[in-house]
């Protein structure tokens, strides 16, 4: 992976299930959620997370995860303590706050979009991937640093799922999107990587994290939501408009 003081990093996880045939009514919702940020910043988030995990846990190995978080399951049982459970909280949520990086996410409402296309229409995890690359590139654009490079981190899902994630890709390398032409994406030195979940990589952890309220904010965004507060303001604005959030249809 290459590493440099122009080297950006577009960390990206999911929340929900991207497949079209079935449909859970209390989550209808699948979300894309990316987290850019330069390499310099994420050496900060990536040493504050393993404090935390050494704080607490002893262990740097440890995976954030936000569902195992959220029940307290596998290492997250010691949550139960909720003396213990309050200042994980706090330590994690004023990391996440107050790290310098910015969320570019894509939201399918499943429902809405089966009803207007039908089961059998385009994968929506491309469809989710190409908004979040067009949006990063529209912010690198912005960032005055020549020899600029992004690079794409996803975690593996199975040999089949990457397989045809990584056709997408390199569909997009040669065509371009909609609205980012394919010398733009070259341009910028675009790769991708595949990475396992027991690689512990935490960038792949944070867009975790930010991903399930991003998602709970889609489905019902008058419903408390104590977590997405936090994360709101590193969204993706552009003269004044949430510019990194994108619901279809």
């Amino acid at each position: 992976m290459t590493i440099s003081n122009n080297t950006y990093y577009l960390f990206i996880d999911e929340s929900g299930d991207h497949g079209l045939t079935t449909l859970n009514p209390d989550f209808p919702v699948f979300l894309l959620c990316g987290v850019l940020v330069s390499a310099h910043e994420y050496l900060t988030i990536r040493d504050s997370f393993n404090e935390i995990k050494q704080q607490f846990w002893k262990n740097k190995q440890v995976i954030f995860h936000s569902r195992d978080i959220r029940k307290c399951e596998k290492e997250f049982q010691i949550l139960f303590d909720l003396e213990l459970k309050g200042a994980f909280y706090q330590q994690l949520n004023e990391c996440i706050e107050g790290s310098n990086y910015t969320v570019i996410a894509s939201a399918i409402r499943k429902d809405n979009y089966i009803r207007k296309f039908g089961r059998l229409s385009n994968d929506v995890y491309e469809l989710a991937l190409s908004f979040i690359i067009e949006r990063s590139v529209f912010y690198l654009d912005e960032i005055q640093i020549p020899g600029k490079n992004l690079q794409i981190v996803i975690e593996k899902r199975g040999k089949k799922e990457d397989k045809k994630l990584d056709e997408h890709f390199q569909r997009l390398m040669a065509r371009g999107t909609g609205y980012v032409s394919a010398k733009r994406l070259k341009d910028i030195n675009l790769n991708i990587h595949f990475r396992s979940k027991k690689e512990n990589v935490n960038g792949l952890q944070l867009a975790d994290l930010v991903a399930y309220p991003t998602a709970r904010y889609v489905i019902n965004p008058k419903r408390a939501n104590p977590a997405f507060d936090i994360v709101a303001s590193k969204i993706y604005n552009k003269n004044g408009k949430r510019y990194g959030l994108k619901i279809f249809p």
